[in-house]
């Protein structure tokens, strides 16, 4: 196939690449820097930095996963911005180009994440489940609808709600790594918020068969059947490094320092893949200290 893929040079961008590369289809992608393109991506993969040099060239799908990391910084008005425009306005950008193409795709696969349930408590949630209206849901619900506008043009749309990626390199694990190796990891507020990780190679291989399976269509849990509390997630990432995770980060501490980012600590998702096991794919990943110690044991 040939692929347009947005958010290349990401974590799961990245992967996805060399998973394509490797299967023999051929890769654009739409970046912000594309001279970096062919290093992070692969060297055959092509790095464009406007729609408009595609412009007449056939894709057989697209993959919609550009989007400015949420959780780096607080929600101040002006990262806001910056994360909408990078969500939603990119994408009404490239839903907008593909419906001026005489050949439109087959399929696309566009991300959003589990943050559009909002606060799930400890309720299972599935693709059926209800949204609680806060800021998460708001950003991924006007992502969502920006993708959803593709099927106008007759393009097969699946949308993948994504949990919290486990990845030997990059992704929130890197952030927890290092406090944890000091010693210094615990769990974060009450510990009893769910936390629905997914393995990075599960992410990538659900892409490629949500692209591969014409029965596939509308939103997708991109997490593990298993998802744990931030307790359990701690004390099985502690034993993974060898450390110990017994030192808490009070709720009220990452409410003063993070403001209403710190609800995406706080709170979460028991979120379950129900549509893509009930339709047959497979999750290598099922059990959190099996994807933390293939995780961690390059470290």
């Amino acid at each position: 196939m040939n692929i347009l893929l947005t958010g290349g040079t990401g974590l799961i961008g990245r992967a996805l690449c060399r998973r394509l590369l490797a299967e023999g289809h051929s890769v654009s992608v739409w970046s912000r820097r594309p001279a970096e393109v062919p290093a992070l991506c692969g060297a055959q993969v092509r790095g464009v930095s406007e729609l408009s040099q595609l412009d007449g060239e056939h894709f057989d799908a697209v993959v919609n996963l550009a989007g400015a990391p949420v959780a780096d910084r607080p929600w101040t008005a002006k990262r806001k911005a910056v994360l909408w425009a990078s969500r939603v306005s990119l994408t009404e950008r490239l839903v907008q180009w593909l419906g001026e193409q005489a050949r439109k795709p087959q399929v696309m696969v566009s991300g959003s994440a589990v943050g559009w349930y909002g606060d799930g408590g400890s309720e299972p949630i599935t693709e059926q489940s209800p949204a609680n209206k806060e800021y998460t849901h708001t950003l991924c619900d006007a992502w969502e609808a920006a993708a959803k506008r593709v099927t106008a043009y007759g393009v097969r749309l699946c949308i993948m709600r994504t949990g919290l990626v486990v990845a030997a390199e990059g992704g929130f694990l890197a952030r927890l790594k290092p406090p944890f190796k000091l010693g210094l990891g615990g769990p974060i507020g009450s510990g009893e918020q769910y936390m629905p990780w997914v393995h990075l190679d599960d992410v990538v291989a659900l892409i490629v068969w949500l692209l591969q399976n014409p029965e596939c269509r509308g939103a997708y849990n991109a997490s593990a059947p298993h998802p744990v509390t931030n307790r359990e997630f701690v004390k099985e990432l502690g034993r993974a490094l060898g450390r110990p995770a017994v030192l808490p980060v009070p709720g009220f501490v990452l409410k003063l320092t993070l403001g209403e980012m710190s609800r995406l600590l706080l709170t979460g998702q028991r979120a379950l893949p129900a549509k893509a096991q009930d339709q047959g794919f497979n999750f290598g990943y099922q059990r959190l200290e099996t994807a933390l110690a293939a995780a961690t044991k390059a470290n």
